[in-house]
């Protein structure tokens, strides 16, 4: 019991302590407000007395004029300033209006100056674009015409070689005879004997070589009354594709 006493007891003793504190706390701070409230009264009080002759000052002074009104009567407000503020208003809208027309102006002009610039350029521009098609042109066809130079005349073909070969036979020629002495006269040209047999056929079929037969074997030797051939027929023979 005699611990639980001692804790009541010490319990009671913070408790009156936080009291004190507090009740101690709280009149200070109601002296506060009241010294503040009494400054603040204190200030009304003077601003209501100075309300008071205010007023009595606003009274006296409004009874002076109202009576100078009364004497004197009213004075007439002159005209002639209204009508110079109205021209002079006019004048400045007539300068704002002018120097806001001014940068327009100056921007037509510029544009106009532009576009002129932008025509003359391109009418220039053209003769220059013409000339240089011209040279491109002129380039070009020399370009062909030394290439034509250059490349020479052109190859015989494998029917113009056959029938140049037979034709300076005496006697009939196989087609394997024939292929051969063109491989051999011709090194650069890959000349086969099966093309040079199907090209010969054709020769034969369009009667400018004349074909004889010896047993097994097959000669060839060019007809007498070869009609000549154009070199249009030449070109498309289908046997000069292939070599």
């Amino acid at each position: 019991m005699s611990e639980v006493e001692s804790a009541a007891t010490q319990l009671k003793t913070q408790y009156a302590a936080q009291v004190s504190a507090d009740l101690e706390r709280n009149t200070k701070e109601q002296e506060r407000i009241g010294a503040e409230v009494e400054a603040l009264q204190e200030q009304l009080s003077a601003l209501q007395h100075d309300q008071t002759l205010l007023a009595e000052l606003q009274r006296a002074l409004g009874g002076d004029q109202a009576a100078a009104n009364s004497k004197g009567g009213s004075v007439p407000t002159p005209s002639v300033p209204r009508q110079a503020t109205a021209t002079a208003g006019g004048r400045k809208k007539a300068t704002t209006a002018k120097s806001a027309a001014k940068p327009a102006a100056t921007k037509a002009t510029a544009k106009s100056a532009s576009k002129t610039a932008v025509s003359k350029t391109t009418a220039a521009a053209k003769p220059a674009a013409a000339k240089s098609t011209a040279s491109k042109t002129g380039v070009s066809k020399t370009g062909a015409q030394s290439g034509a130079a250059e490349s020479g005349p052109a190859k015989p073909t494998l029917v113009e070689l056959i029938r140049e070969h037979l034709g300076r036979q005496s006697e009939p020629r196989s087609s394997a005879e024939v292929a051969t002495a063109l491989a051999e006269a011709h090194p650069e040209r890959e000349i086969k004997p099966k093309v040079v047999r199907t090209t010969v056929e054709g020769l034969v079929a369009k009667g400018q070589v004349q074909r004889t037969k010896q047993g097994s074997s097959v000669f060839y030797t060019t007809s007498k009354a070869a009609p000549a051939e154009t070199s249009a027929e030449q070109d498309t023979a289908p046997e000069t594709t292939t070599v």
